[in-house]
Formats: structure tokens, C-alpha cells, sequence
């Protein structure tokens, strides 16, 4: 292992004559000076500046700090990216900007996603253009103070210690540009235009509309009211699937850790079922069990007392019916959770509670409750926003229905239901990109706020 030494000032070296000077005599491959043959001082007229500015070009600042290797890789990668590059990168803010001009010959879906390829490649060409800027203004201030110019093998050693992290980041973060980074952008982008089933390439060019899709979304009619009865009804199945389902495992679990319970092993197996079964299957069971004609639930349960109710086909029973749903899928999750902080509790904390006369109210406030929501703080709220984009259940029971009149959405649609069936179903494209946007910034706000809010977030640097 190379072991690294803290470089000091050529003016104060040791040279091998017992004299200080520049570090004519240090060993090689150490950075106790300058190249051998660098006249004494040599390096103190280096200048920051003047090594930024040739790097404009490349290269031509690591030549003149003499890092000739680093200079010429430089230099010829600029070289080839700009033979290589320059005429598809061009194109492609060319069609990102025009979308096309002639529709026999363009479709603008594809110059869209060349535009977009085209943007994140400038964009990373810029950045590697700056720390070639930095780099060469750098090594001329370190030059400027009298530290020595590395060798090629101690230069690749400090690059891979200091750097490694970098290099096991930066493959995930590529990887991740194209498949969440580039699709977002994607969608973000046909927000602004007016691709619809009438406005289809490759038989007709997209044209940029600016916020005209969002300006319906909110004025005209039909857009305005059934957005405004999906949030809402998005809003209200988040927040009462999600807490009722909380509320019955936190309850369950409480029950089963009991002490005068018995046979917790074969309880807790059982309560775990529902969440070990596909969550499809038991959705597509339970929308034949809801079935307004042939159903279970009605012909052979609520037959007895002469009464049908439409699960499917009203409005308000088809949001309970779902509602119901919902908690019967999500619990087991949550139960497994609160059960796993339960059993971590110490003992002695009740046993001090008894001594001081605390009542099981008392304990459940201040010694259960507080741990279980410290440690699944983060997990519930993820549970909140994962039942905002819960888009199977919906989508298997009843495909978003019973159709509204005057609304583009069904009864049970919530946000990404009704975006997938403005996609899917009407071809849409424009407006499911619209609400897509509103979508991820109402979740992204909910989630964020609600993460800073919880007491694992601000004590994270406490242990």
C-alpha cells in the first residue's frame, strides 16, 4: 500500500546535499518536488488565470502546468467528441426545439426523445468542460505555491483514493438518468405539447403549446370538475385506507403481544396470510365477492336480511367496498412492522411504569407508542404515498368505475388510474402528462413535509 505524504513547499525541502531548495534531488515517484531539471523557482510564476483561460481549448491548460499525459488525453477526447458529436448533438436541439417540418419525413416523437438524449449529453459535456477548468486552475495554484507536479503512476493513485466513491456513483447515477431521469423528462415535456388521438405522429407533427394544457386542465369544464373530484377522492382514499389499515394492524399487534395471549406463533402466521397471497388475486377474489349480481357478499350473506347493495355500480358504495378492500391488503405489512418494534421494547420500562403507578393508558402514550412511531415513522408515511399511486386495486376492481356524468373519470378513479386511462383508454397523451406533473409534485411535497416533520428525521444525527 502507497503510503501518502503530505506535500510541503519545494522552498523548504531537504536536499540530498543537506541543503533546502526546490526538490532538485527527491526520489522519484514522490511529490516532493518539481520535475528533475525545473529551474529553482520555476514554479512560483505559474499563473491560475492564465491556465484557465487555455483551457478553453481542452488540454492546453494541463500542458502548460506540464502534466503532458493528462493534457493529451484531454485534448484528444475534446477532439474526437467534437468530430463524433457535434452534428447529432446540433441535430438534436434542432428537433427538440422544431419538433419537425416536414411530417413525411419527421415524427416527432422520436426527435423529441433525440432532443432530450441530446440536452442530457450537453449537460454532461458542460460539466466535464468546467472541472477541466478547474482541474488545470488548480494544478497552476498549487504550482504558484511551490508543490511539486505528480507522476503519471502517483496522479492515477490519488485519482482512484480519492476518488472512489466517484467511480462507483457515477454508473448508478447514469443508469438511473436513462431509466428514471430520461422517461420524466419525457412525459414533462409532451405536458407542453398537443399530442392527443387527433394530433398523432407520425401522421401529424407536435407543436409546442406552452401551459395552454394546464390552463384547460383548470378552466374548461369537464377537465376542472373531474379534476377536482379525483383529488379530492384521491385525498380521502389515501388518508382513510391508510389510517384505518394503520389503526387495525397497530391494534392486532397490540392484542397478540399481550402477555396472556397464547399461541402467538400460529396468530401472528395467520394475520400475515393476506400479505403472502398476490395482491391481484385477492383484489380480482374480492371484486367477484362485490358483485352487485352473482356476488357472495349479496346472494348469500346480505340475502338473509333482504338486502343488495351496488358495490359496483354506485358511487359511495363502490368507494367503501374498495376502501375495505384496501385495509384487508395492507395491514398484514403494517402489523409485521409494529410487532417487530413491539418485541424490541424492554421490559423493564413497563416494569418501572407498574412501580410508579402508571396506568396501560399511560404506557401505551408514553413507552409504546413513541418507539413504534420512531421507528416506522418513515415506512408509514411511505405507506401514504404509496396508496396515492395505488393504481392495481383500483385498477382490478373495477377499472376506476362506476362511470359520472359530465367527468372524463369514473367514481373511484384516483390520479394515476385516470392518467392511465387518458393514456391507454382516450390517447390523451397531453393531459395525462399534465396531471402526471401535478401528480408527482403533490406527492413529492406530501412526502417531503411529512418526512421532516417526523421525530426519526430530526434525530438522525443524534446516535
Amino acid at each position: 500500500m502507497t503510503t501518502e505524504h503530505t506535500p510541503t513547499p519545494a522552498a523548504s525541502r531537504v536536499t540530498p546535499s543537506g541543503g533546502t531548495g526546490s526538490g532538485l534531488g527527491a526520489n522519484p515517484g514522490t511529490n516532493r518536488g518539481p520535475d528533475p531539471g525545473t529551474p529553482p523557482g520555476a514554479n512560483a510564476g505559474a499563473s491560475p488565470a492564465t491556465a484557465a483561460w487555455l483551457s478553453v481549448v481542452p488540454g492546453l491548460g494541463q500542458y502548460y502546468n506540464r502534466r503532458w499525459i493528462k493534457g493529451t488525453i484531454f485534448l484528444a477526447l475534446a477532439v474526437l467528441f467534437a468530430i463524433a458529436m457535434t452534428a447529432p448533438l446540433i441535430n438534436g436541439i434542432w428537433g427538440l426545439i422544431t419538433l419537425g417540418d416536414d411530417p413525411a419525413a419527421d415524427d416527432s416523437r422520436t426527435l423529441l426523445v433525440q432532443g432530450i438524449l441530446s440536452a442530457i449529453v450537453v449537460v454532461i459535456l458542460a460539466i466535464a468542460y468546467v472541472l477541466n477548468i478547474k482541474d488545470a486552475h488548480r494544478d497552476a495554484v498549487r504550482r504558484r505555491e511551490g508543490f511539486a507536479i505528480p507522476s503519471v503512476r502517483k496522479a492515477f493513485h490519488d485519482s482512484w483514493e480519492h476518488g472512489f466513491p466517484y467511480f462507483i456513483v457515477v454508473p448508478t447515477f447514469i443508469l438511473l438518468t436513462m431509466i428514471v431521469i430520461f422517461p420524466l423528462l419525457f412525459m414533462v415535456l409532451l405536458a407542453f405539447t398537443n399530442y392527443n388521438l387527433y394530433n398523432s405522429p407520425p401522421a401529424h407533427l407536435l407543436d409546442w403549446v406552452g401551459f395552454e394544457n394546464f390552463v384547460q386542465l383548470f378552466t374548461e369544464s369537464i377537465w376542472s370538475r373531474s379534476l377536482l373530484a379525483v383529488m379530492a377522492w384521491t385525498v380521502v382514499w389515501t388518508l382513510v385506507a391508510t389510517s384505518l389499515q394503520i389503526a387495525l394492524a397497530f391494534f392486532l399487534a397490540m392484542i397478540v403481544n399481550d402477555p396472556r395471549v397464547r399461541f402467538k406463533k400460529l396468530i401472528r402466521t395467520v394475520f400475515i396470510l393476506p400479505w403472502a397471497v398476490p395482491s391481484f388475486m385477492t383484489v380480482l377474489v374480492f371484486a367477484a365477492m362485490f358483485n352487485d349480481t352473482f356476488g357472495t357478499i349479496n346472494r348469500d350473506i346480505l340475502s338473509i336480511f333482504n338486502v343488495s347493495i351496488p358495490w359496483l355500480t354506485d358511487p359511495t358504495w363502490a368507494r367503501i367496498a374498495i376502501i375495505f378492500v384496501q385495509v384487508w391488503l395492507g395491514f398484514p405489512y403494517v402489523f409485521t412492522l409494529v410487532t417487530g418494534v413491539l418485541q424490541s421494547i424492554s421490559k423493564d420500562w413497563y416494569e418501572a411504569a407498574d412501580v410508579d403507578g402508571g396506568t396501560r393508558f399511560a404506557k401505551f402514550r408514553y413507552i409504546t407508542m413513541p418507539h413504534v412511531l420512531y421507528a416506522t415513522a418513515p415506512l408509514l408515511i411511505m405507506q401514504y404515498a404509496y396508496n396515492f399511486n395505488n393504481f392495481n386495486i383500483i385498477y382490478l376492481f373495477n377499472k376506476g368505475g362506476p362511470p359520472v356524468p359530465g367527468q372524463s373519470s369514473g367514481a373511484t378513479d384516483i390520479l394515476i388510474s385516470w392518467v392511465y386511462g387518458l393514456t391507454f383508454d382516450q390517447n390523451n397523451y397531453k393531459m395525462a402528462a399534465a396531471i402526471s406533473i401535478i401528480m408527482g409534485l403533490v406527492v413529492a411535497f406530501f412526502a417531503f413535509y411529512q418526512f421532516r416533520r417526523s421525530r426519526s428525521f430530526r434525530e438522525e444525527g443524534m446516535y
